[in-house]
């Protein structure tokens, strides 16, 4: 099944059910209206939105034509956005850009840090440059919704709580990082506003693909016209989905509408690209001794999307950098 929110004028939009080629769609029946509305009651919601879902697959119902620029994120607001890093070779990359080694911990406990997720863009939202010299960079990813998830959850038995899966575009600040790092506090200014991909699909609308709490596919990052990556999702995901959850879960639940993204999808094979412009910049400095690649200026175009054997299941983001007129 797959869903999205169309932008009506309120602050959480209007719940839609999308056909399965993404073309067509139709709002979610009551009370079902907006996106949390359907997770805080998933076990009957479910049932509705899924038999709207194969009215609008068999043609029993042809809905309305889906625009994506009137779309907003999935969830537009969410009450938490939780982010991990579960590619190591990102990691390992983007800690060597800015002199930091990997901690001693890389490989047996997961990196996550607390987003904003009161402000999310939708997958045409312009990114505002406010200022040149931050630094402005993409992160190519892959998240999952969650429902009400119990504190103590273990791996094993994560599965059953990821609701819905989508792609973010994890924007970040790059020269805003080292110090706010060296604070001992965390991210904060460096991490702005989100972006989501237009359609958010249940885990059985991937198939095969989504197995092991990881999504088996390729993310690709087009930055203005150029495939500047094209990273197999799957295999390099060291922490799972279910690994995360177990991880965020040690001592507090979490509810539903919660937000858990993968980090920035990363492959140590080089052919295969980056998912950030701070990937390229660290593979440039120890190819050549210093980076070459600016970090995104005005105008600068990145869309992001995944492919499933040619298959598009989220659809795209496709955000332009715009000047500190635009939306954060």
């Amino acid at each position: 099944m797959k869903l999205a929110t169309l932008r009506d004028g309120t602050r959480d939009g209007r719940l839609l059910v999308v056909r399965a080629d993404g073309a067509a769609g139709a709002p979610a029946p009551a009370p079902w209206i907006t996106m949390q509305r359907a997770l805080d009651d998933w076990d009957a919601a479910e049932i509705a939105l899924r038999s709207l879902a194969a009215e609008l697959d068999v043609g029993g119902l042809h809905g309305f034509p889906i625009d994506p620029s009137q779309l907003a994120a999935p969830l537009p607001r969410a009450y938490e956005w939780v982010d991990g890093s579960a590619y190591l070779n990102h990691v390992i990359l983007v800690r060597k850009a800015r002199g930091a080694e990997p901690p001693p911990t890389l490989e047996s406990d997961p990196l996550v840090y607390q987003g904003g997720s009161g402000d999310l863009l939708g997958p045409r939202d312009p990114i505002a440059l406010v200022d040149p010299a931050w630094g402005l960079d993409y992160e190519s990813e892959v998240v999952v919704v969650l429902g009400d998830t119990p504190r103590g959850t273990t791996a094993a038995d994560a599965g059953p709580y990821v609701r819905l899966v989508m792609l973010a575009n994890d924007v970040t600040l790059r020269n805003l990082v080292p110090n706010e790092l060296a604070k001992n506090f965390g991210f904060f200014q460096s991490k702005p506003a989100t972006a989501f991909s237009p359609f958010a699909v249940t885990p059985d609308e991937l198939g095969a693909a989504w197995r092991g709490g990881r999504l088996h596919g390729r993310v690709r990052s087009v930055y203005n016209g150029e495939l500047i990556g094209d990273c197999d999702a799957g295999p390099a995901m060291h922490f799972s989905f279910h690994d995360l959850i177990a991880h965020i879960t040690k001592t507090r639940r979490f509810v539903a509408g919660t937000i858990l993204g993968s980090g920035t999808v990363s492959n140590a094979e080089r052919e295969r690209g980056i998912s950030c412009l701070a990937e390229r910049r660290m593979i440039e400095t120890i190819e050549q001794g210093k980076p070459t690649t600016p970090f995104m200026k005005v105008g600068d175009r990145i869309q992001i999307d995944a492919d499933i054997d040619g298959w598009s299941p989220f659809g795209q983001i496709d955000q332009r950098v715009t000047g500190s007129g635009g939306s954060l």
